[in-house]
């Protein structure tokens, strides 16, 4: 069984064309003040986060589970299967946010939009991978822990 899903985000447009609005702007207006840099560093941060995080992408690799925010697959990580424990559809919050980041009590957490999100239980360490596609990617994993399970 395969499984390969990408969840796109509204922000994906919007962060790019606002951090290119804001260069065009302040190389027309001014390029040797401090405020001008200032600006270009905040048009091109806009830019590169809008890159870094337009999608992401859920997927079977073999022996792991691998998550990628994209399309510039700077940040990314892999699970393996075979130390999964547990999996449960689950929903992140407001205070849980959006992107990557450990939160204390809750572990790490690897969302791009929504606060639907899967579970994922790897020894006593917590992950949770945002989704829009919650039930397909519960039954996916439910399945791989079986076939990677050693009978007893």
């Amino acid at each position: 069984m395969d499984y390969e899903h990408t969840q796109r985000s509204p922000w994906f447009w919007v962060l790019p064309t606002l951090g290119a609005l804001i260069l065009t702007l302040t190389w027309s207006v001014s390029r040797q003040t401090l405020p001008a840099l200032i600006f270009a560093g905040v048009g091109i941060t806009f830019l590169g986060a809008g890159l870094c995080f337009g999608s992401l992408t859920v997927r079977d690799e073999g022996q792991w589970l691998a998550v990628r925010f994209g399309p510039l697959p700077v940040f990314r990580t892999k699970i393996a299967y075979s130390t999964i424990t547990e999996v449960e559809a689950a929903r992140s919050d407001a205070l849980d946010g959006w992107g990557i980041h450990w939160i204390l009590g809750r572990g790490m957490i690897y969302n791009l939009w929504g606060f639907d999100c899967v579970r994922i239980q790897v020894g006593k360490k917590t992950v949770r991978v945002g989704t829009d596609d919650v039930e397909g990617l519960v039954c996916f994993l439910r399945a791989k822990m079986q076939s990677f399970s050693i009978p007893a």
